[in-house]
């Protein structure tokens, strides 16, 4: 018998199959701006109505939390993960999503699970006014095992340069607004798995995985609908690193973010690993967002108005003067 790309392991057809199984659902994420369709070698997006625009671009990926979606088999959430961890990025500058692309790279294509975490990823393009314009489904046997799977995505934004959020304007008095997060979103799941390592147990009345994987909130109606009724001095998205690393990108220097741990709202399920795994509390908020999805920088006659905008939001500190950029009093 000869050699076939399928007896090495490559399936075309069940690329074909996923391609069909998402086409449709795809083209609804497209508007007026996407010229093309898929299946041409690259997608083009016509850019119109700015005087002065800058393109802002993020990428990233969704990290171990994809295993607890391969062993609990729900997938359907992990595309809305990667897709947000990649436009809250983004949102951090002001910019307005444009268009996203999508990797994916298994070792033996299932159409079926494929699409799932593609359509995620759809619904949470439509709910950021974005288009799924194009991407990549890798099968590599030999480099990933038969229901491994991995993906990652790119997001491209729009802003006008004169409208660029990058914290350097930001200054003493400010006040630091959190936004809530869903969970752990996508960080710090090789910690999580550790220290739960049964995701069928029950927690809350329901199995586990239920809450490990509720999906990355979603930011942008939130953060344009600020951006459109106040001036905003810096927004950073709390993923990997948690507050301690991600505030300090947006603090000019010789300012510092003064945070009462005291006022987050701790979600009960890191207040249950901290306990089950004997994890320090600086440790968890190393490696967790801790409840804190996003914060928003605003002069302090703009607090109230935020707090009435965002229905979830509270503040959590101020900016203050200091070399330390970060001081978090746990």
């Amino acid at each position: 018998m000869s050699n076939t790309y399928k007896s090495a392991g490559v399936d075309k057809e069940e690329g074909y199959k996923t391609v069909d199984k998402i086409k449709k659902a795809v083209g609804e994420t497209h508007n007026s701006n996407v010229l093309n369709h898929l299946g041409s070698f690259g997608a083009f997006y016509e850019i119109g109505g700015y005087k002065n625009p800058v393109l802002v671009s993020g990428t990233d990926g969704v990290g171990t939390k994809l295993k607890v979606a391969l062993d609990s088999k729900k997938y359907d959430s992990i595309g809305i993960d990667c897709f947000a961890m990649c436009a809250n990025d983004i949102l951090c500058h002001g910019a307005k999503p444009l268009f996203f692309l999508d990797y994916l790279a298994c070792g033996k294509l299932d159409s079926e699970i494929a699409a799932e975490i593609v359509l995620g990823m759809v619904a949470a393009c439509k709910d950021n006014n974005c288009a799924l314009i194009g991407g990549e489904t890798a099968e590599m046997p030999g480099m990933y095992k038969p229901g491994d799977y991995d993906v990652a995505g790119f997001c491209v934004g729009i802003v006008e340069k004169d409208q660029i959020i990058d914290g350097s304007k930001i200054k003493p008095g400010n006040k630091i607004i959190a936004l809530p997060s869903s969970g752990f979103h996508s960080n710090g799941f090789s910690l999580v798995r550790k220290v739960f390592p049964d995701f069928e147990e029950e927690f809350e009345g329901k199995p586990l995985y239920e809450t490990l994987l509720v999906p990355t909130r979603l930011y942008y109606k939130d953060i344009h609908k600020v951006l459109g009724e106040v001036k905003v001095g810096g927004i950073a998205h709390i993923t990997g690193g948690g507050l301690y690393e991600n505030i300090p990108r947006i603090i000019p220097e010789g300012l510092c973010a003064s945070i009462d741990a005291s006022k987050i709202k701790i979600p009960s399920i890191m207040l249950e690993l901290e306990k089950r795994g004997g994890v320090a509390r600086e440790e968890m908020f190393g490696t967790f967002n801790m409840g804190v999805g996003m914060i928003v920088v605003v002069d302090p006659e703009h607090a109230e108005k935020v707090l009435h905008l965002l229905d979830d939001a509270y503040e959590i500190g101020e900016i203050t003067e200091g070399s330390e950029k970060i001081n978090l009093a746990i």
